[in-house]
């Protein structure tokens, strides 16, 4: 998906990734990612948002909840929207300061004090039982915490494991009822995806959901709450942000921006945001037929992977589907023409979409490829674990 762009944008990227992994450094099954590039990419994206009149939180549970990556945004994006408590625990742990808890998953009751004591800006709540829970830990802290209501997403618009909010029918009563919680007091709305991308050109275009939004916030204003908080998820990015400030919002969270790594990166190479990270995997086995088999366990589900580079030849083979019900044990490659070498223990290097939270995989983080000194400052697992 993101071949092209890395290779005309980042070719230094693919040298280093290749290099570690035919040196022992890295093992299959790893991501690599340009510290350098991510953090440069954090500081346009928060110059811009500044020039917008716009605040970030940002998201990194697509490089893998990752210390280096986290420090290395932190500095130009202070405040994080965590997707579920451990990545809360992790970006907490970082130095980053918590912007939006409860983003994509609810914390659970029981780790509402510890996180509310971090004091962040908001909690989101998908229903009256959330907000009461919020309310009740605010209130053992001697706090009122902000909440933003998270809307039912538009009819068609919602991913499945993603269902939850309040309806827009519904909004009236609920603040009716959050308005006598004691320990939390109404800041804002939110809804998933406020933004998308246009399958084939790439272009963001805003969803039903932000317009159902706009319809929360009259319902909320004229109920006597103003000032209040519209963040507006999803494909934030430098070619999003004038969006997001032209349609209202006051919030973004930049995920994949961060990697250059949104579906208008795929199809635009020039976007501001340079691509930030490939996937190595190595030849593992040849089939009878011809069609070479590399090591999976980072193959995300939606990544719309399309080819893969041999650096020892220069080949690119095609990436044949897997049906996302299966483990990635291994992928298997298009077999190569008549006379083209492939080998078992090649480098295979990938440029995709992924979720690193959601694989098996290994995360090497480089420094100094924007210099021309390249170094592996760490390898970790998914979850932010150095080895």
């Amino acid at each position: 998906m993101f071949l092209d762009t890395v290779l005309t944008r980042n070719p230094d990227l693919v040298n280093a990734a290749s290099r570690l992994h035919q040196e022992g450094e890295i093992p299959p099954d790893t991501y690599v990612m340009d510290l350098d590039a991510i953090g440069s990419n954090a500081a346009l994206l928060a110059a811009e948002a500044e020039r917008l009149g716009l605040t970030l939180w940002f998201v990194v549970k697509q490089v893998g909840r990752n210390p280096e990556l986290i420090e290395a945004v932190a500095r130009h994006i202070p405040k994080f929207a965590a997707i579920d408590p451990p990545e809360a625990r992790l970006l907490h742990a970082s130095g980053a300061r918590a912007g939006n808890l409860g983003h994509l998953v609810q914390i659970p009751g029981r780790a509402l004090e510890e996180m509310l004591a971090w004091r962040p800006e908001a909690v989101t709540v998908f229903d009256l039982a959330n907000a009461r829970a919020v309310s009740a830990a605010a209130q053992r802290l001697g706090m009122v915490q902000g909440i933003l209501i998270r809307l039912e997403g538009a009819e068609g618009s919602v991913y499945p494991g993603q269902e939850g909010g309040v309806p827009l029918t519904g909004l009236d009563a609920f603040a009716a009822e959050a308005e006598r919680l004691p320990g939390v007091r109404i800041a804002g709305v939110t809804a998933f995806p406020c933004v998308l991308c246009d399958p084939v050109t790439g272009q963001p275009r805003p969803t039903a959901n932000l317009e159902l939004a706009h319809a929360a916030l009259d319902t909320l204003r004229a109920r006597g709450h103003h000032a209040l908080k519209l963040s507006a998820p999803s494909a934030t990015s430098m070619a999003t942000l004038p969006l997001l400030a032209e349609h209202g919002a006051t919030h973004g969270e930049p995920g994949h921006a961060l990697t250059g790594t949104t579906p208008l990166h795929a199809v635009d190479p020039h976007q501001p945001e340079r691509p930030a990270y490939v996937y190595v995997s190595e030849v593992a086995h040849t089939l009878a037929d011809g069609r070479p088999a590399v090591y999976g366990g980072g193959f995300y589900a939606r990544a719309a992977v399309k080819d893969a580079l041999l650096p020892r030849t220069g080949l690119r083979l095609p990436v044949q589907d897997a049906p996302a019900a299966n483990i990635d044990y291994y992928r298997l490659l298009g077999a190569p023409a008549g006379g083209q070498d492939v080998r078992t223990g090649d480098t295979a290097l990938f440029a995709f979409r992924t979720q690193v939270f959601v694989t098996r995989s290994n995360v090497a983080v480089v420094a100094g490829l924007s210099s021309g000194r390249p170094r592996l400052t760490g390898l970790y697992d998914p979850l932010g674990r150095r080895y």
